[in-house]
């Protein structure tokens, strides 16, 4: 046998392209989280204004012009309404201007992302400094003493997203990767409904009870929690039913490499590029983050946008699946078997 005959005995075709799709996998990992993680800068930061009447346009003039764009600044008619806008998270920052003193306030909410609560301090000292006058920083919403960066709301929504289309990858390979039938399927489903209640209760116990990085609702977490692993995971099976084992490789795709440098987790969304902070939003670890920053530190505000979006991966997920699995009715089943649902009989091999 000739060295060539090795080769094509050791590596099928199949192998070889599964190859080089992870090949292709690896080299857009390291390009979209280099290409989104490697030079954060804040662009178009929602930013309200409060200030006296007859300078309160000049203000927002002067911050919307800043080079490079940091802020999107607007007029807000009162400090209340500035603290009100920020819990709700219509707004990431605001400039409360002093109409006697010289020094004014700067409200932020580290809760959202420590980073971009210190562009913002930055941004605005020079400005300040610039006009000859101090600013004071009030948290709005700070993060918790034990949540580092406020990263602990992503790394948290990371871990269900990683149970989730592994505990899919599993259900789908351990009898074949395309469900053979309707029972199989609905099997699958339940079994994941199942797995998604444990991983996010056992999520919220751990970043709560045991480690206590994140406040909030318990229970609130929990939800969120399922509903991300269920989501994940009925994504995962409804692609694997339709490509096979290359659905673990499009999981991957979308829920690793575009979802989680997107998610606003290391860098919140204004500091990302353009592409990652439009898609981001509409992934499971972007929305998830989202929810859990909102239910740890907003008063669980803002969430029935991002909730809508991961209540649409799991219905899209398992509607998928199940309408594929009808596919196999009258096909092969997984341990070779024809089946025929002509009128009147069947036959097997």
């Amino acid at each position: 046998m000739t060295f060539v005959d090795e080769v094509k005995n050791a590596v099928t075709p199949r192998a070889a392209l599964l190859v080089i799709g992870v090949l292709g996998l690896q080299l857009l990992f390291i390009a979209s989280y280099v290409g989104a993680l490697h030079k954060p800068t804040p662009t178009d930061v929602a930013f309200g204004v409060v200030a006296p009447r007859q300078m309160s346009q000049q203000l927002v003039d002067r911050l919307d012009g800043l080079p490079g764009g940091p802020l999107d600044p607007r007029a807000v008619s009162s400090a209340a309404e500035a603290r009100e806008q920020i819990t709700n998270r219509d707004i990431d920052g605001a400039l409360i201007v002093s109409p006697k003193g010289r020094t004014d306030t700067l409200l932020v909410a580290s809760g959202g992302g420590t980073v971009l609560s210190g562009a913002l301090e930055k941004i605005i000292a020079q400005v300040e400094g610039s006009q000859q006058r101090a600013v004071r920083t009030v948290d709005v919403a700070p993060a918790s003493a034990d949540d580092f960066d406020g990263l602990s709301s992503f790394y948290l929504v990371v871990g269900w997203c990683v149970g989730g289309y592994l505990c899919a990858s599993i259900l789908a390979i351990s009898a074949g990767t395309k469900p053979a039938n309707r029972q199989r399927a609905t099997i699958r489903t339940l079994v994941m409904a199942l797995y998604a209640i444990a991983g996010g209760i056992g999520g919220a116990v751990i970043i709560g009870p045991i480690l206590g990085a994140l406040p909030g609702s318990f229970w609130g977490l929990a939800g969120l929690g399922a509903l991300v692993v269920f989501s994940v995971g009925m994504i995962t099976l409804a692609l694997e039913a339709l490509t096979g084992i290359v659905g673990i490789g499009l999981a991957v795709l979308i829920i690793v490499i575009a979802g989680n440098p997107s998610a606003g987790g290391a860098f919140p969304l204004p500091m990302l590029p353009d592409f990652w902070r439009t898609i981001g939003p509409a992934l499971p670890p972007g929305a998830g983050t989202w929810v859990a920053r909102s239910i740890a530190y907003f008063r669980g505000n803002a969430v029935t946008g991002p909730l809508l979006v991961l209540s649409a991966w799991a219905v899209v997920g398992t509607a998928l699946t199940l309408l594929l699995s009808m596919r196999h009715r009258a096909g092969r089943d997984d341990d070779g078997t024809e089946t025929a649902r002509a009128a009147g009989g069947s036959t097997a091999a």
